[in-house]
């Protein structure tokens, strides 16, 4: 039974404890971006979105909007991922 009620793009606990590596490519602009919301795979990869806030910062960047970047050999211990899984119903 889940306890707390999804937002409004369906998703359940997305701000909080850290900041989340994506798996979009960096791009400073939606421009361009897939309209199907899939990942955008294609710029600079280098520099991957980071999405939301942690423990450590502001709590006005803990929201899932909240967007920057990170070079993926950066690492430290307010940066993570989320592993998601579609179900078969």
């Amino acid at each position: 039974m889940r306890q707390k009620q999804a937002n409004e793009l369906g998703l359940f606990d997305m701000p909080g404890n850290i900041r989340e590596w994506v798996q979009d490519c960096w791009h400073v602009s939606y421009a361009g971006a897939p309209s199907d919301g899939g990942a955008w795979e294609e710029g600079d990869c280098v520099r991957r979105v980071i999405r939301s806030g942690s423990w450590y910062g502001k709590p006005s960047y803990v929201r899932s909007a909240n967007r920057f970047w990170c070079a993926t050999y950066f690492r430290n211990n307010n940066l993570g991922f989320r592993i998601v899984q579609t179900l078969q119903e």
